[in-house]
């Protein structure tokens, strides 16, 4: 965000085997993938992320991570950031736009 306004977007597709990722797991997983794709202007500066996942922000003081965990948290040390937890039902257009749509949409235009 800059100014209270997004940015960037991004997505992609769970890989086969991050299908079985508990989601503390695949939240973490996301930051990465962002910070892998944006690193070129974020390395070096203070930033922010933002997640409505609160024990993500709890994972960085944790003691007993398993593996993957630790494998991910070891690359965001590299980076200067705050992690700041955001509640999901505050976060309403994120939330709208990642919902299936219920049917479809249609756009009329009319030219004189």
């Amino acid at each position: 965000m800059q100014n209270g306004r997004v940015v960037a977007y991004a997505s992609r597709q769970l890989k086969p085997h991050e299908r079985n990722y508990p989601t503390h797991d695949l939240e973490l997983a996301a930051v990465i993938f962002a910070l892998k794709i944006w690193r070129y202007y974020l390395y070096g500066m203070k930033f922010d992320i933002f997640s409505d996942h609160k024990s993500l922000k709890n994972l960085f003081i944790q003691k007993d991570l398993n593996l993957r965990q630790r494998r991910l948290v070891e690359n965001m040390e590299d980076y200067d950031f705050d992690l700041q937890y955001h509640p999901g039902k505050a976060n309403v257009v994120v939330d709208a736009l990642s919902r299936k749509p219920r049917g479809v949409l249609a756009v009329l235009v009319f030219e004189d």
